[in-house]
């Protein structure tokens, strides 16, 4: 029997969707997924594997324009980095974009021998005729294997790209042992959890100043014997002032965004959670190559 298999490379600009449509294609949670920019921070690999394929999906960060610290040198990295072992590319768009000719991307992927499909996602947002003039628009762009309307996010015409991404894979090993759906460790989605709360109870600058650092998981039991998970977590951010307000007037903030972490740590680990979260200023941080490298940015 033949066995196909390839690494299936997600890119786009920030927000347009990325992490929903690999969750949506793995059909796991994968990504944390906020409506806030630069949400993913970094690349993550979605396994899907049958008796006779392998799919490794690759999730980058959103290719930022004018890096301002070395964290988002390092996220475009993490982006450009898909240009190079790709069997497979996936550029997701939204209809409102716009795109000039001269677009350093779109100039990378002209010159790329691998199958480009263009994902056209958020239709639901979009009348027929628009998507059928941007249709029209792209086709004469770049020479695409195939272009897709779709909404990541209802999972409409996510099954029809899932058996066309299948068909164009190579013929290939198993890269992963096929119980294996991601590369990343529990600790990593942990973090990820976390910092997907702060985004979505915390306003402005707060989410983008903080980084999460696991300090200890451990899996123990309750007193009655259920799997329980204890875990301790360091939120860092840059300065005093984003301290304060990531703890609130008595704590209150904190302790909120501890009770959603949990739940959401309870949902996906399968089992109880014990979680302590700490504060910490760290000047800067996202210029610091000590600390990027402790957070995964460096090597």
């Amino acid at each position: 029997m033949m066995h196909k298999s390839g690494f299936v490379n997600i890119i786009g600009r920030p927000n347009v969707g990325k992490s929903t449509l690999m969750n949506a294609l793995v059909g796991e949670r994968m990504s944390i997924i906020t409506h806030k920019p630069q949400t993913t921070r970094h690349r993550i690999f979605g396994i899907l594997s049958g008796d006779d394929f392998q799919i490794v999906f690759s999730d980058t960060p959103g290719v930022i324009k004018n890096p301002a610290y070395k964290m988002q040198e390092a996220m475009n990295r993490f982006a450009h980095s898909t240009f190079e072992d790709a069997d497979l590319m996936l550029l997701v768009i939204e209809p409102n974009e716009t795109w000039p000719d001269d677009d350093p991307l779109l100039k990378r992927l002209g010159h790329m021998e691998v199958p480009i499909f263009l994902i056209i996602n958020k239709i639901d947002l979009s009348s027929q005729v628009q998507i059928t003039e941007l249709v029209a628009q792209w086709q004469q762009r770049l020479s695409f294997a195939g272009i897709f309307p779709i909404s990541a996010l209802h999972q409409s015409g996510t099954a029809g790209l899932l058996q066309l991404i299948l068909e164009h894979l190579p013929e290939g090993p198993a890269y992963f042992p096929k119980d294996q759906i991601t590369d990343r460790t529990e600790r990593f989605f942990v973090s990820e959890i976390i910092r997907e709360k702060i985004l979505e109870l915390y306003e402005q600058e707060i989410p983008y100043s903080c980084e999460v650092g696991i300090d200890d998981f451990k899996d123990t039991e309750t007193n009655t014997g259920e799997a329980l998970a204890r875990i301790s977590a360091v939120i860092y951010v840059s300065r005093k002032t984003q301290k304060s307000i990531l703890i609130g007037k008595n704590g209150a903030a904190i302790k909120r965004l501890g009770t959603e972490a949990r739940k959401a740590m309870e949902t996906f680990l399968e089992r109880k959670v014990f979680l302590e979260l700490h504060v910490k200023v760290r000047d800067n941080w996202r210029d610091d190559e000590q600390m990027l490298r402790r957070f995964g940015y460096q090597e």
